[in-house]
Protein backbone atom coordinates (compact mmCIF):
# COMPACT_ATOMS: atom_id res chain seq x y z
CA UNK A 1 0.00 0.00 0.00
CA UNK A 2 1.36 3.32 -0.91
CA UNK A 3 2.09 5.98 1.95
CA UNK A 4 -0.59 8.76 1.92
CA UNK A 5 0.55 12.34 2.64
CA UNK A 6 0.94 13.25 6.26
CA UNK A 7 -1.79 15.96 5.89
CA UNK A 8 -3.87 13.71 3.81
CA UNK A 9 -7.62 14.31 4.80
CA UNK A 10 -9.91 11.23 6.18
CA UNK A 11 -13.95 11.94 6.19
CA UNK A 12 -16.95 10.69 6.12
CA UNK A 13 -20.01 12.80 3.86
CA UNK A 14 -23.64 13.28 4.59
CA UNK A 15 -25.98 15.82 2.71
CA UNK A 16 -29.36 17.69 4.46
CA UNK A 17 -32.64 16.21 3.06
CA UNK A 18 -31.11 12.48 3.80
CA UNK A 19 -30.68 12.53 7.19
CA UNK A 20 -31.75 15.80 8.99
CA UNK A 21 -35.76 15.48 9.09
CA UNK A 22 -37.41 17.97 10.90
CA UNK A 23 -38.53 19.20 7.77
CA UNK A 24 -41.42 21.92 9.33
CA UNK A 25 -39.60 22.76 12.55
CA UNK A 26 -38.32 26.11 13.91
CA UNK A 27 -39.02 27.81 10.78
CA UNK A 28 -37.73 25.87 7.87
CA UNK A 29 -39.48 25.87 4.59
CA UNK A 30 -40.44 23.83 2.06
CA UNK A 31 -37.98 22.28 -0.21
CA UNK A 32 -38.69 20.69 -3.97
CA UNK A 33 -37.64 17.45 -2.21
CA UNK A 34 -40.30 17.69 0.17
CA UNK A 35 -42.79 17.72 -2.35
CA UNK A 36 -41.38 15.45 -4.36
CA UNK A 37 -41.16 12.85 -1.93
CA UNK A 38 -45.04 13.47 -1.04
CA UNK A 39 -45.89 12.88 -4.60
CA UNK A 40 -47.42 9.45 -4.98
CA UNK A 41 -45.84 7.29 -7.07
CA UNK A 42 -42.56 9.33 -7.33
CA UNK A 43 -39.96 7.39 -4.62
CA UNK A 44 -39.89 3.97 -5.30
CA UNK A 45 -40.90 2.72 -1.38
CA UNK A 46 -43.33 5.39 -0.97
CA UNK A 47 -41.37 7.14 1.65
CA UNK A 48 -40.17 10.66 2.68
CA UNK A 49 -37.25 12.62 4.38
CA UNK A 50 -39.82 13.84 6.95
CA UNK A 51 -37.94 11.76 9.84
CA UNK A 52 -35.08 10.72 8.01
CA UNK A 53 -32.31 9.90 10.31
CA UNK A 54 -33.82 12.58 12.72
CA UNK A 55 -30.11 14.28 12.82
CA UNK A 56 -31.81 17.33 13.44
CA UNK A 57 -32.39 16.20 16.69
CA UNK A 58 -29.30 13.61 17.43
CA UNK A 59 -26.38 15.90 15.82
CA UNK A 60 -24.55 16.16 18.76
CA UNK A 61 -24.88 12.00 18.94
CA UNK A 62 -23.59 11.47 15.19
CA UNK A 63 -20.49 14.10 16.25
CA UNK A 64 -19.57 11.29 18.81
CA UNK A 65 -20.13 8.82 16.41
CA UNK A 66 -17.71 11.09 13.69
CA UNK A 67 -15.21 11.43 16.49
CA UNK A 68 -15.13 7.75 17.66
CA UNK A 69 -14.22 6.98 13.76
CA UNK A 70 -11.36 8.82 13.96
CA UNK A 71 -11.81 11.18 10.59
CA UNK A 72 -10.52 13.88 10.58
CA UNK A 73 -13.34 15.96 8.65
CA UNK A 74 -17.17 16.07 7.89
CA UNK A 75 -18.52 16.89 5.02
CA UNK A 76 -22.37 17.93 5.13
CA UNK A 77 -24.79 20.38 3.47
CA UNK A 78 -26.73 23.07 4.62
CA UNK A 79 -30.53 23.04 3.90
CA UNK A 80 -31.08 26.08 1.89
CA UNK A 81 -34.54 26.55 2.92
CA UNK A 82 -33.70 26.05 6.70
CA UNK A 83 -31.86 29.16 6.73
CA UNK A 84 -33.90 31.04 4.23
CA UNK A 85 -37.27 29.44 3.73
CA UNK A 86 -38.61 31.61 0.67
CA UNK A 87 -34.96 31.24 -0.96
CA UNK A 88 -34.82 35.06 -1.25
CA UNK A 89 -35.04 37.91 1.49
CA UNK A 90 -35.18 36.93 5.60
CA UNK A 91 -32.63 34.89 7.26
CA UNK A 92 -34.47 32.36 9.37
CA UNK A 93 -32.00 32.79 12.38
CA UNK A 94 -33.19 29.43 13.87
CA UNK A 95 -31.97 27.56 11.12
CA UNK A 96 -28.71 29.34 11.14
CA UNK A 97 -28.45 28.95 14.83
CA UNK A 98 -28.82 24.93 13.86
CA UNK A 99 -25.55 24.99 11.44
CA UNK A 100 -24.24 27.50 14.20
CA UNK A 101 -24.12 24.82 16.70
CA UNK A 102 -23.47 21.69 14.42
CA UNK A 103 -19.66 24.01 13.45
CA UNK A 104 -19.03 24.49 17.21
CA UNK A 105 -19.82 20.77 18.21
CA UNK A 106 -17.43 19.64 15.25
CA UNK A 107 -14.83 21.99 15.99
CA UNK A 108 -14.64 21.02 19.50
CA UNK A 109 -14.31 17.41 18.86
CA UNK A 110 -11.49 18.39 16.29
CA UNK A 111 -13.02 17.75 13.17
CA UNK A 112 -13.15 20.27 10.13
CA UNK A 113 -16.42 21.16 8.89
CA UNK A 114 -16.83 20.90 4.70
CA UNK A 115 -20.09 22.47 4.03
CA UNK A 116 -21.58 22.28 0.40
CA UNK A 117 -23.83 25.24 0.28
CA UNK A 118 -26.68 23.27 -2.31
CA UNK A 119 -27.16 19.39 -2.35
CA UNK A 120 -30.58 19.74 -4.39
CA UNK A 121 -32.72 20.46 -1.99
CA UNK A 122 -34.18 24.09 -3.61
CA UNK A 123 -36.61 26.17 -1.30
CA UNK A 124 -40.20 25.31 -2.80
CA UNK A 125 -41.30 28.65 -3.31
CA UNK A 126 -38.24 29.32 -5.76
CA UNK A 127 -39.42 26.33 -7.99
CA UNK A 128 -42.96 27.97 -8.28
CA UNK A 129 -41.16 30.81 -9.88
CA UNK A 130 -39.24 28.43 -12.73
CA UNK A 131 -36.59 27.08 -10.28
CA UNK A 132 -33.29 26.50 -11.66
CA UNK A 133 -35.21 27.22 -15.30
CA UNK A 134 -35.56 30.79 -13.92
CA UNK A 135 -32.32 33.24 -14.20
CA UNK A 136 -33.10 34.75 -10.99
CA UNK A 137 -32.16 31.43 -9.24
CA UNK A 138 -28.73 32.13 -9.80
CA UNK A 139 -28.91 35.24 -8.36
CA UNK A 140 -30.75 33.96 -5.41
CA UNK A 141 -28.12 31.25 -4.31
CA UNK A 142 -25.41 33.61 -4.41
CA UNK A 143 -27.44 36.06 -2.16
CA UNK A 144 -27.98 33.21 0.23
CA UNK A 145 -24.50 31.97 -0.05
CA UNK A 146 -23.29 34.68 0.65
CA UNK A 147 -25.32 35.20 3.96
CA UNK A 148 -24.10 31.77 5.50
CA UNK A 149 -20.78 32.41 4.80
CA UNK A 150 -20.93 35.58 6.80
CA UNK A 151 -22.10 33.34 9.70
CA UNK A 152 -20.16 30.23 9.53
CA UNK A 153 -17.09 31.45 7.42
CA UNK A 154 -15.49 33.06 10.45
CA UNK A 155 -14.64 29.34 11.86
CA UNK A 156 -15.36 27.20 8.38
CA UNK A 157 -12.35 27.65 6.08
CA UNK A 158 -13.60 25.40 2.81
CA UNK A 159 -16.85 25.10 0.93
CA UNK A 160 -18.22 23.58 -1.89
CA UNK A 161 -20.69 25.62 -3.76
CA UNK A 162 -22.91 22.84 -5.60
CA UNK A 163 -22.61 19.46 -5.58
CA UNK A 164 -23.15 17.18 -8.92
CA UNK A 165 -25.01 19.90 -10.35
CA UNK A 166 -25.83 16.88 -13.28
CA UNK A 167 -28.58 15.43 -11.27
CA UNK A 168 -30.00 18.13 -10.38
CA UNK A 169 -30.61 19.38 -13.84
CA UNK A 170 -30.58 16.56 -15.86
CA UNK A 171 -32.44 13.93 -13.22
CA UNK A 172 -34.11 16.34 -12.27
CA UNK A 173 -35.27 18.84 -14.74
CA UNK A 174 -34.76 16.57 -18.11
CA UNK A 175 -35.33 13.11 -16.94
CA UNK A 176 -37.60 13.57 -13.88
CA UNK A 177 -35.88 10.63 -11.38
CA UNK A 178 -35.56 13.80 -9.40
CA UNK A 179 -37.03 16.64 -7.57
CA UNK A 180 -38.73 18.58 -9.22
CA UNK A 181 -39.60 16.11 -11.68
CA UNK A 182 -39.68 17.73 -14.97
CA UNK A 183 -38.83 16.30 -18.06
CA UNK A 184 -37.45 17.57 -21.35
CA UNK A 185 -34.12 18.22 -23.16
CA UNK A 186 -34.34 21.77 -23.14
CA UNK A 187 -35.28 21.96 -19.58
CA UNK A 188 -32.29 20.11 -18.37
CA UNK A 189 -29.52 22.03 -20.36
CA UNK A 190 -31.41 25.71 -19.35
CA UNK A 191 -31.37 24.16 -15.47
CA UNK A 192 -27.58 23.16 -15.65
CA UNK A 193 -26.70 26.66 -17.45
CA UNK A 194 -27.87 28.21 -14.48
CA UNK A 195 -26.60 25.88 -11.80
CA UNK A 196 -23.65 26.48 -12.91
CA UNK A 197 -23.90 30.69 -13.13
CA UNK A 198 -25.13 30.12 -9.77
CA UNK A 199 -21.68 28.68 -8.72
CA UNK A 200 -20.06 31.17 -10.65
CA UNK A 201 -21.96 34.19 -9.47
CA UNK A 202 -21.35 32.70 -5.68
CA UNK A 203 -17.39 31.61 -5.75
CA UNK A 204 -16.13 35.64 -5.26
CA UNK A 205 -18.40 36.11 -2.59
CA UNK A 206 -17.22 33.40 -0.64
CA UNK A 207 -13.83 34.49 -1.53
CA UNK A 208 -14.35 37.60 -0.53
CA UNK A 209 -15.10 36.51 2.81
CA UNK A 210 -11.64 35.21 3.18
CA UNK A 211 -12.68 31.25 2.24
CA UNK A 212 -11.41 28.50 0.03
CA UNK A 213 -14.30 27.64 -2.36
CA UNK A 214 -14.80 24.91 -4.91
CA UNK A 215 -17.70 22.61 -6.34
CA UNK A 216 -18.44 18.93 -6.32
CA UNK A 217 -18.78 17.07 -9.83
CA UNK A 218 -20.03 13.22 -10.34
CA UNK A 219 -17.76 11.79 -13.50
CA UNK A 220 -18.07 8.04 -14.26
CA UNK A 221 -15.43 6.64 -16.27
CA UNK A 222 -16.74 5.95 -20.09
CA UNK A 223 -14.76 2.85 -21.05
CA UNK A 224 -15.72 1.90 -24.73
CA UNK A 225 -16.90 -1.42 -25.24
CA UNK A 226 -14.40 -2.43 -28.07
CA UNK A 227 -11.43 -1.20 -29.78
CA UNK A 228 -13.69 -0.20 -32.71
CA UNK A 229 -13.49 3.53 -33.19
CA UNK A 230 -17.03 4.03 -32.96
CA UNK A 231 -17.32 2.63 -29.22
CA UNK A 232 -14.36 4.99 -28.46
CA UNK A 233 -16.16 7.68 -30.35
CA UNK A 234 -19.23 6.77 -28.50
CA UNK A 235 -17.36 6.75 -25.10
CA UNK A 236 -16.01 10.22 -26.00
CA UNK A 237 -19.20 11.84 -26.27
CA UNK A 238 -20.83 10.40 -23.68
CA UNK A 239 -18.29 11.74 -21.61
CA UNK A 240 -18.48 15.36 -22.55
CA UNK A 241 -22.47 15.04 -21.80
CA UNK A 242 -22.00 13.53 -18.48
CA UNK A 243 -18.69 15.11 -16.41
CA UNK A 244 -17.05 17.66 -18.99
CA UNK A 245 -20.44 19.18 -20.05
CA UNK A 246 -19.60 20.88 -15.85
CA UNK A 247 -16.04 20.32 -15.39
CA UNK A 248 -15.01 22.08 -18.44
CA UNK A 249 -17.04 25.93 -18.39
CA UNK A 250 -15.53 26.03 -14.89
CA UNK A 251 -12.56 25.83 -16.06
CA UNK A 252 -12.90 28.10 -18.67
CA UNK A 253 -13.08 26.30 -21.15
CA UNK A 254 -16.57 26.56 -22.37
CA UNK A 255 -19.11 23.92 -23.36
CA UNK A 256 -17.93 20.41 -24.92
CA UNK A 257 -18.61 21.33 -28.87
CA UNK A 258 -19.41 18.05 -29.67
CA UNK A 259 -22.09 17.38 -26.91
CA UNK A 260 -23.49 21.08 -27.80
CA UNK A 261 -24.11 19.87 -31.29
CA UNK A 262 -25.41 16.11 -30.33
CA UNK A 263 -28.14 17.69 -28.06
CA UNK A 264 -28.67 20.43 -30.88
CA UNK A 265 -28.45 22.75 -28.26
CA UNK A 266 -28.84 26.64 -29.26
CA UNK A 267 -27.34 28.33 -26.10
CA UNK A 268 -30.26 30.95 -26.23
CA UNK A 269 -30.20 31.22 -22.54
CA UNK A 270 -26.11 31.79 -22.25
CA UNK A 271 -26.07 35.61 -22.20
CA UNK A 272 -22.71 37.35 -23.04
CA UNK A 273 -20.14 37.26 -20.15
CA UNK A 274 -21.84 33.94 -18.62
CA UNK A 275 -19.20 31.60 -19.36
CA UNK A 276 -16.58 34.43 -17.62
CA UNK A 277 -18.78 34.31 -14.74
CA UNK A 278 -18.97 30.25 -14.66
CA UNK A 279 -14.72 29.99 -15.17
CA UNK A 280 -14.29 32.27 -11.50
CA UNK A 281 -10.98 30.64 -10.24
CA UNK A 282 -11.95 28.01 -7.56
CA UNK A 283 -9.55 26.60 -5.19
CA UNK A 284 -10.47 23.33 -4.42
CA UNK A 285 -12.23 21.06 -6.71
CA UNK A 286 -14.19 18.06 -5.52
CA UNK A 287 -14.81 14.62 -7.49
CA UNK A 288 -17.63 12.36 -6.70
CA UNK A 289 -16.70 8.70 -8.43
CA UNK A 290 -18.84 5.07 -8.39
CA UNK A 291 -18.66 3.67 -11.11
CA UNK A 292 -17.82 2.88 -14.41
CA UNK A 293 -19.87 2.82 -17.59
CA UNK A 294 -19.42 0.91 -20.43
CA UNK A 295 -20.29 2.52 -23.52
CA UNK A 296 -21.27 0.48 -27.33
CA UNK A 297 -22.08 2.64 -30.10
CA UNK A 298 -25.60 2.26 -32.00
CA UNK A 299 -23.67 2.18 -35.08
CA UNK A 300 -22.01 -1.06 -35.03
CA UNK A 301 -23.15 -4.89 -34.78
CA UNK A 302 -22.03 -7.00 -32.18
CA UNK A 303 -20.52 -9.12 -34.55
CA UNK A 304 -17.88 -6.18 -35.85
CA UNK A 305 -16.60 -5.24 -32.46
CA UNK A 306 -12.56 -6.51 -31.83
CA UNK A 307 -11.23 -6.76 -28.44
CA UNK A 308 -14.96 -6.78 -26.55
CA UNK A 309 -14.43 -5.44 -22.85
CA UNK A 310 -15.63 -8.45 -20.58
CA UNK A 311 -18.39 -7.90 -18.88
CA UNK A 312 -18.42 -6.78 -15.40
CA UNK A 313 -17.91 -9.41 -12.43
CA UNK A 314 -18.84 -6.99 -9.53
CA UNK A 315 -22.01 -4.73 -9.33
CA UNK A 316 -23.01 -2.63 -6.51
CA UNK A 317 -26.55 -3.22 -4.84
CA UNK A 318 -27.59 0.27 -7.26
CA UNK A 319 -26.84 -2.14 -10.79
CA UNK A 320 -23.22 -0.05 -10.65
CA UNK A 321 -19.82 -1.71 -11.80
CA UNK A 322 -17.35 -1.33 -9.08
CA UNK A 323 -13.91 -0.35 -10.92
CA UNK A 324 -11.50 1.22 -8.45
CA UNK A 325 -9.12 1.89 -11.27
CA UNK A 326 -11.46 4.33 -13.41
CA UNK A 327 -10.78 6.66 -10.51
CA UNK A 328 -7.59 7.30 -11.98
CA UNK A 329 -7.54 8.76 -15.19
CA UNK A 330 -10.33 10.59 -13.68
CA UNK A 331 -7.99 12.02 -11.28
CA UNK A 332 -5.40 12.29 -14.23
CA UNK A 333 -8.02 14.75 -16.27
CA UNK A 334 -8.68 16.78 -13.44
CA UNK A 335 -4.76 17.57 -12.46
CA UNK A 336 -4.37 18.21 -16.06
CA UNK A 337 -7.14 20.68 -16.15
CA UNK A 338 -4.80 22.34 -13.47
CA UNK A 339 -6.03 21.43 -10.35
CA UNK A 340 -3.67 21.14 -7.54
CA UNK A 341 -5.88 20.69 -4.62
CA UNK A 342 -8.64 17.86 -5.50
CA UNK A 343 -11.14 15.63 -2.88
CA UNK A 344 -12.91 12.50 -3.43
CA UNK A 345 -16.14 13.69 -1.81
CA UNK A 346 -18.11 10.80 -1.99
CA UNK A 347 -17.40 7.53 -3.21
CA UNK A 348 -18.84 4.39 -1.52
CA UNK A 349 -21.69 1.99 -1.92
CA UNK A 350 -24.50 0.20 -1.19
CA UNK A 351 -24.99 -3.41 -0.66
CA UNK A 352 -27.96 -5.80 0.27
CA UNK A 353 -26.63 -5.51 4.26
CA UNK A 354 -27.99 -8.33 6.54
CA UNK A 355 -27.91 -7.21 9.91
CA UNK A 356 -27.68 -9.69 12.58
CA UNK A 357 -30.17 -10.23 15.91
CA UNK A 358 -28.13 -7.57 17.65
CA UNK A 359 -28.54 -5.08 14.31
CA UNK A 360 -24.47 -5.71 13.59
CA UNK A 361 -23.78 -5.74 10.08
CA UNK A 362 -20.52 -7.54 8.73
CA UNK A 363 -20.10 -5.43 5.67
CA UNK A 364 -17.07 -7.39 3.78
CA UNK A 365 -17.87 -6.63 0.35
CA UNK A 366 -18.15 -2.58 1.62
CA UNK A 367 -14.69 -3.08 2.95
CA UNK A 368 -13.30 -4.47 -0.19
CA UNK A 369 -14.68 -1.81 -1.88
CA UNK A 370 -13.58 0.77 -0.18
CA UNK A 371 -9.68 -0.90 0.10
CA UNK A 372 -9.40 -1.29 -3.56
CA UNK A 373 -10.36 2.47 -4.24
CA UNK A 374 -8.00 3.96 -1.30
CA UNK A 375 -5.45 2.16 -3.40
CA UNK A 376 -6.60 3.69 -6.58
CA UNK A 377 -6.53 6.87 -4.93
CA UNK A 378 -2.79 6.23 -3.63
CA UNK A 379 -1.87 5.37 -7.34
CA UNK A 380 -3.15 8.55 -8.67
CA UNK A 381 -1.09 10.47 -5.87
CA UNK A 382 2.11 8.26 -6.61
CA UNK A 383 1.64 9.64 -10.61
CA UNK A 384 1.93 13.38 -9.27
CA UNK A 385 -2.35 13.85 -8.93
CA UNK A 386 -2.90 16.53 -5.98
CA UNK A 387 -5.30 14.54 -3.93
CA UNK A 388 -5.95 15.98 -0.53
CA UNK A 389 -8.52 13.75 0.86
CA UNK A 390 -11.38 11.48 0.68
CA UNK A 391 -14.68 11.40 1.70
CA UNK A 392 -16.42 8.24 2.46
CA UNK A 393 -20.34 8.32 1.59
CA UNK A 394 -21.94 8.06 3.60
CA UNK A 395 -21.66 8.40 7.42
CA UNK A 396 -25.19 6.37 7.94
CA UNK A 397 -28.11 4.75 6.33
CA UNK A 398 -30.21 7.24 5.06
CA UNK A 399 -33.04 8.64 2.45
CA UNK A 400 -31.35 7.48 -0.69
CA UNK A 401 -33.69 9.74 -2.67
CA UNK A 402 -36.14 8.07 -5.82
CA UNK A 403 -35.18 4.39 -3.78
CA UNK A 404 -36.56 6.17 -0.26
CA UNK A 405 -34.59 3.95 2.32
CA UNK A 406 -34.66 0.65 0.39
CA UNK A 407 -30.62 1.13 -0.40
CA UNK A 408 -28.16 1.46 2.33
CA UNK A 409 -24.46 3.30 1.67
CA UNK A 410 -23.81 3.66 5.63
CA UNK A 411 -20.60 3.25 7.46
CA UNK A 412 -23.25 3.10 10.80
CA UNK A 413 -26.93 0.93 10.15
CA UNK A 414 -29.58 3.15 11.07
CA UNK A 415 -32.29 1.33 12.40
CA UNK A 416 -35.32 3.43 11.04
CA UNK A 417 -37.56 2.20 13.69
CA UNK A 418 -35.99 3.52 17.14
CA UNK A 419 -33.01 5.45 14.53
CA UNK A 420 -30.30 4.30 16.52
CA UNK A 421 -27.17 4.15 15.10
CA UNK A 422 -25.07 0.79 15.02
CA UNK A 423 -21.54 0.96 13.71
CA UNK A 424 -21.25 -1.74 10.94
CA UNK A 425 -17.72 -3.89 10.52
CA UNK A 426 -16.63 -1.55 7.80
CA UNK A 427 -16.80 1.49 10.40
CA UNK A 428 -14.04 -0.30 12.55
CA UNK A 429 -12.23 -1.43 9.28
CA UNK A 430 -11.97 2.51 8.28
CA UNK A 431 -11.30 3.23 11.76
CA UNK A 432 -8.01 1.07 11.81
CA UNK A 433 -7.43 1.76 8.16
CA UNK A 434 -6.96 5.58 9.51
CA UNK A 435 -4.79 4.57 12.56
CA UNK A 436 -2.85 2.55 9.85
CA UNK A 437 -1.64 4.90 7.32
CA UNK A 438 -1.22 8.03 10.01
CA UNK A 439 1.11 6.66 11.84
Amino acid sequence: MSAFPDDFVWGVATASYQIEGAVDEDGRGESIWDRFSQTPGKILTGETGDVACDHYHRWREDIELINELGVDAYRFSIAWPRVMPDGVGELNQAGLDFYDRLVDGLLDAGITPYPTLYHWDLPQPLEEEGGWLNRNTAEAFADYSQAVVDRLGDRVERWMTLNEPWCSALLGYSAGHHAPGLTGTENGLTAAHHLLLAHGLAVPRIQDAGCDVGIVLNMDFMQPASAHPADHAAADLEDEKFGRWFLDPVSGRGYPEEAVADYGWDMAVVREGDLDVIAAPIDHVGLNYYAIRIIRSDLISETERTEVVPAPAEYTEMGWVVAPQGIVPLLERLRDYGYEQIYITESGAAYPDEPDERGYVDDQARISYLDRHFDAVAEAIDRGVGVKGYFVWSLMDNFEWGFGYSKRFGLARVDYETLERIPKASYGWYRDYIRSVQR
